[in-house]
């Protein structure tokens, strides 16, 4: 990992947080698909396994006022915003206590408290809420930051292009950042993109935009947070891609018959969390008993969020249609 003078500053509380923040991450997706296994989990899950220096490097750049809006692989999003593992996990129950009342699953975290919102299960349908967010922003003369987070996927529905159009066109302070992880479910990206460099899409679009190498978490950082600057200095949006890859397959009903393993194998080996740890220990900047100590303590909170998960009620099946349907009175 080299430095260069555009990145911040690298203190070891910092870097250490860094660090905690991808483990902290990469273990509850594992776990959670530990849980899948044993049906504890149902129905769909998208793992954000590789792709943790994005969410660690881009979300803590912004303040608390500001909001998020992510995709349907947004565990390591939630995490990072502050939501607990408690709640995103009795939320992948199904059970009332998840920060959806366990109606919305792992698709569809949502934490008003933190401003995060979703979780938003259809391609690119984070795009046109982030329009709307920052709209209203504008027009209540409220100053913030509303960033999107989406895949390359979304590039080829038209809801990108109408939102790439509508930001630039009306100025908006939309930090629009796409997690190109290569594969658009079973696809790969030089398969259905001619242009595979998907910032620059959003440069014909006039917006302000770089890519950046999503498995470095210091570089997405500092990627971060001049875009965030200057979307807030100029209340214009501006577009992060950020280059990464996922280590597990696209749901867990996914075969994976369309790359290889050595391919996946070779990128695990220069993953975000091995990259940043071992240029850390080589600079003598952290210890082992440091990662020891974070390995215990993500431990320990993981273990809490199954046993609170477990514990968790289900809605009684009398209340199963509230919220289906618009209320009325007689």
């Amino acid at each position: 990992m080299n430095r260069t003078d555009d990145r911040p500053h690298l203190t070891r509380a910092h870097s250490l947080e860094l660090l905690k923040q991808m483990i902290r991450i990469s273990r509850f997706e594992d776990k959670c698909a530990e849980l899948y296994t044993q049906e504890k989990i149902r129905g769909f899950l998208h793992l954000y396994d590789g792709e943790e220096a994005v969410a660690v490097g881009v979300i803590p750049v912004l303040e608390q006022r500001d909001r998020v809006v992510a995709a349907y692989r947004e565990h390591g999003h939630a995490l990072v915003r502050g939501m607990s593992m408690k709640a995103a996990l009795a939320e992948m129950y199904g059970k009332r206590e998840g920060c959806s009342g366990g109606r919305g699953g792992s698709m569809h975290l949502f934490d008003r408290a933190t401003n995060f919102y979703g979780g938003n299960a259809i391609v690119g349908g984070g795009l046109p809420l982030a329009i709307g967010l920052a709209l209203a922003d504008r027009m209540r003369g409220e100053k913030r930051v509303t960033a999107c987070f989406f895949g390359e996927g979304a590039a080829a529905e038209g809801e990108f292009h109408e939102s790439m159009n509508l930001a630039a066109l009306w100025s908006l302070p939309v930090l629009f950042v796409c997690e190109n992880n290569l594969y658009a479910m079973g696809t790969a990206l030089a398969i259905s993109e001619s242009e595979t460099d998907i910032h620059a899409k959003a440069a014909c679009y006039r917006l302000a935009s770089e890519a950046v190498d999503g498995m470095d978490v210091v570089a997405v950082e500092a990627a971060a947070r001049r875009a965030v600057h200057a979307v807030r200095e100029t209340v214009k949006p501006y577009f992060l891609e950020c280059r990464t890859y996922r280590f597990r397959a696209h749901s867990m009903f996914d075969a994976q018959l369309y790359r290889d393993k050595a391919e996946v194998e070779a990128w695990r080996k220069k993953g975000p969390i091995v990259r940043f740890q071992g240029w850390l220990e080589q600079n003598k900047m952290i210890h082992p008993e440091d990662v020891a100590r974070i390995e215990a303590e993500v431990a320990a909170e993981l273990a809490e969020a199954v046993a609170f998960a477990e514990a968790g009620t289900w809605e009684p099946v009398e209340q199963l249609t509230r919220y289906t349907y618009a209320e009325t009175a007689n």
